[in-house]
């Protein structure tokens, strides 16, 4: 299967050819969230990206495992290794299990996914339900000398690791700038050196969260379950990693020396990560108090918002950027997405009935290319719909007779506009509903207005106002042209 697809890899600053270890199988890990209160805006913009990414590598062929973990243990408070653990913080505040509070948040978590129409991944491994395996990836890495034990907790031994492999590989980092530049702790004097991050942790007396291991009852540290998991699922060495690039370090780096300092070489082939979702250029995030929930969103109930917005104009919204470019919220943003993704749903709505003509007066045969290559350098989505945009300029002209198109043409345009608008990039009309529903609903409506068609040639225009007044008032926009009435929501 021969393609051009580039993305940029984090680990070699540029953008390479993809070409995947198993061909045509690809195996794709992408950090999830922790699970202690409401999705956000940004936590919508990594699960879109590597959706739009999966999307992708099946449109081209291949069969994707798709990894995407739930971390519900061993996060704990400012990413840290000490401190209290997120999810049973909030147990601990609201009086219930800790997996209460996992449960509740996940199965919102999943609704909202798929409000946005992000796809499930193949397999979705909780952090809990894989001690087995980080302990055994502890055991590792302290069989080869990367890792000491300290009052019943084990660290990475960076400066150690550093001497044979380099630290900071990924992020970019030096250590010596992070040892000069780190002090040490209080609390901290379990570690030889502040930069030693934990691989197991043991559990104080109210830690709830607790299993036994060969060096205390307790918890494993934040970055192991994904090299665990990762290596369970896609085997010791696979082909793409992707996250948020907030998690680039501490967190990926680590699981890069944690996979070298177990296995003696790294597991990951091409690291993706997604830029910010900022408020007034600051990141949005927890800490900062600054998010807004994808619930606020859909319901509209939030001071900094002016409106709800649907799933679909939120999705629309981080499309519109490179996924490796920032994304401001503003509502002045998310208003015009509202808008053009409209336009597109209404350019795609007219196709079925645009009428072929012997010859073309409009050029619309680029479509299929210009999308193409946009996908293939680095997901380019905004030039994927700048392309959209110029086919629905002509799928209109076509449409009001201000241009002309060939059969071949249209059933082109139709095939390449459906595939990228719903298959790609996901932007799926009334998600929520099934299909055979929503042609139901277009068939009543449809008769409604053939009902009104009637009235008008009986010249029964009671009838005809009062049908057209009605569903105005319901939010449908009536339209009438030479060849009958036309509708939209």
């Amino acid at each position: 299967m021969q393609h051009p697809l580039h993305i940029y890899n984090t680990l070699s600053r540029k953008k390479e050819q993809f070409v995947p270890l198993h061909e045509p199988f690809v195996g794709l890990y992408v950090c999830g969230p922790t699970v202690y209160g409401d999705a956000h805006l940004g936590h919508a913009r990594p699960a879109i990206t590597f959706d739009v990414l999966v999307r992708y590598l099946r449109h081209l062929g291949y069969k994707v495992r798709y990894v995407r973990n739930i971390t519900d243990v061993g996060h704990l408070e400012h990413d840290a290794d000490d401190g209290e653990d997120k999810i049973a913080k909030k147990a601990r505040l609201e009086k219930i299990e800790p997996m209460e509070v996992v449960q509740y948040y996940l199965t919102r978590y999943h609704r909202e996914m798929d409000m946005l129409g992000v796809l499930p991944p193949s397999i979705e491994p909780m952090a809990s339900g894989h001690i087995i395996e980080q302990i055994a990836l502890v055991k590792q890495i302290l069989d080869n000398g990367y890792a000491y034990e300290s009052k019943g907790s084990v660290y990475f031994d960076v400066e150690k690791y550093n001497k044979d492999h380099r630290y900071g590989i990924l992020s970019g980092r030096n250590i010596e700038d992070m040892l000069s530049n780190t002090r040490t702790l209080d609390g901290q004097d379990e570690k030889r050196q502040p930069l030693d991050f934990a691989l197991w942790k043991k559990a104080q007396p109210e830690h709830i969260m607790r299993w036994p291991s060969p060096w205390s009852d307790g918890f494993p540290g934040w970055h192991c379950e994904c090299t665990a998991m990762g290596r369970k699922y896609l085997g010791d060495s696979f082909d793409i990693h992707g996250g948020g690039m907030d998690l680039v370090f501490p967190h990926h780096e680590c699981e890069i020396a944690q996979a070298v300092a177990s296995q003696g070489k790294e597991m990951v082939r091409y690291w993706m990560h997604n830029n910010m979702i900022t408020v007034n250029g600051q990141k949005m995030g927890k800490s900062l108090g600054n998010f807004i929930t994808l619930e606020q969103f859909f319901t509209g109930e939030h001071e900094s918002l002016a409106q709800a917005y649907a799933p679909m104009t939120i999705r629309f919204f981080i499309l519109g950027a490179h996924y490796r470019g920032t994304v401001d919220f503003s509502n002045e943003a998310l208003q015009a997405a509202e808008k053009a993704l409209d336009r597109l749903w209404e350019a795609e709505a007219l196709l079925d009935g645009l009428k072929a003509s012997e010859e073309s007066t409009t050029n619309c045969d680029s479509l299929q290319k210009d999308c193409d290559e946009a996908m293939n350098d680095d997901l380019n989505t905004p030039k994927v719909l700048a392309a959209l945009f110029e086919a629905t300029k002509a799928i209109n002209a076509v449409h009001n007779g201000q241009a002309k198109m060939t059969k071949e043409q249209i059933e082109s345009l139709k095939k390449t506009f459906r595939t990228y608008l719903f298959d790609v990039l996901g932007l799926v009309k009334n998600q929520e509903g099934d299909h055979s529903s929503q042609e139901a609903f277009s068939k009543a409506v449809d008769l409604l207005l053939n009902i009104r068609a009637q009235a008008k040639s009986n010249k029964d225009w009671a009838t005809s106002d009062k049908i057209r007044d009605e569903l105005t008032a319901l939010g449908f926009k009536i339209k009438d042209t030479k060849d009958g009435a036309e509708w939209s929501l």
